[in-house]
């Protein structure tokens, strides 16, 4: 598409060496077969996550009918290894006889002043349809807007299929790239059959701005660095062309926060532990993983796609120009 003669650098790389806008929407979306399922389902792929407890947020319902349907308090304990911290308060049990009750009712029983929740709804990606719900003075503030309760309650009987969430807070390093949204790690995964394991062929940080608040996402303002496969160190931030011009910042334009050389804490350990589960779940062979770093060589896995966007990674180079990654996309028809 248009878009793309503007942010990839064609000058550079010989556009062939790039994975076209057809190729991304209509073939990479069927590499995982009928298993896209299992990950555009944002609660199935939640269940798929339970072989790995400590990495995975707590799913705590879901809002239905103007209900919310209560999930099983053990599932969220294991889902936050061990439960968040509001999960231990008074929070209340499950009743296998009354398994929903009043959106409202919970959140009344269950937060304490500061803590926050993610509502977003079961499919859908590209940071749409995703809302953020904080308790603070026995108010509630949605996506930053303070809400009575009767408008909050009228807010909530519009969102049909929304899992309610754990908010995960993120490591020191990204609160201080930029504060305002949580700063996210996209890393793509490709399973070679060949060699019988998986691969990383890029990773990305993205961070976002006022622009992008609430979210990171590139395509919304924020900014897309990327992230050296060995050492975790980032690049300098591309800021998505809107004015015809890919800039590049190495610093926040904000907040002036230092991006390019910046090292995610415990990189390695992170690319090892989600390669070990993408090895696992190894018939899901194509995934855009998004993680939130929440300390050095730990990692929450907020979401996944399963045939994740391109142009926040091949901004920064062509995915066809290594061997390995075009050896990939040939061997699923997409090239």
């Amino acid at each position: 598409m248009s878009k793309s003669g503007v942010l990839y650098d064609f000058e550079t790389h010989d556009p062939s060496t790039y994975l076209s806008d057809y190729q991304r929407f209509i073939r990479s979306s069927r590499i995982n077969g009928h298993w896209n399922a299992l990950i555009d389902n944002k609660l199935a792929f939640h269940r798929v996550l339970g072989e790995f407890p400590s990495h995975r947020p707590s799913v705590y319902g879901l809002l239905r009918g103007g209900d919310f349907h209560l999930f099983d308090p053990d599932d969220r304990a294991v889902a936050s290894d061990g439960g968040s911290e509001f999960e231990s308060q008074n929070q209340p049990a499950l009743d296998a006889s009354q398994p929903t009750m009043d959106p409202l009712e919970w959140f009344d029983a269950t937060l304490s002043n500061g803590d926050q929740l993610v509502l977003k709804w079961f499919s859908g990606g590209g940071g749409n349809n995703v809302h953020f719900l904080e308790q603070r003075d026995g108010s509630y503030l949605y996506d930053g807007t303070a809400k009575t309760d009767a408008e909050l309650a009228d807010v909530l009987g519009s969102l049909e299929d929304y899992l309610v969430c754990e908010f995960v807070e993120q490591a020191d390093y990204a609160d201080e790239l930029f504060s305002d949204t949580t700063n996210t790690v996209r890393v793509l995964t490709m399973y070679d059959e060949q060699a019988r394991e998986p691969f990383i062929p890029i990773a990305i940080h993205r961070i976002g701005s006022s622009d992008s608040a609430p979210v990171d996402n590139f395509s919304n303002g924020g900014l897309s660095a990327e992230v050296d496969r060995e050492t975790g160190q980032l690049s300098a931030g591309a800021e998505y062309p809107y004015d015809g011009t890919v800039d590049w910042h190495e610093t926040h334009p904000e907040t002036g926060a230092r991006i390019e050389g910046t090292a995610i804490p415990g990189w390695k350990a992170i690319r090892e532990r989600l390669l070990e589960v993408a090895g696992t779940l190894s018939h899901l062979s194509y995934v855009g993983w998004d993680l939130v770093v929440t300390s050095t060589g730990e990692f929450k896995i907020i979401e996944a796609n399963s045939y994740p966007g391109v142009a926040s990674l091949q901004v920064h180079r062509p995915l066809l120009a290594e061997s390995r990654t075009r050896r990939f996309y040939r061997r699923h028809h997409v090239v």
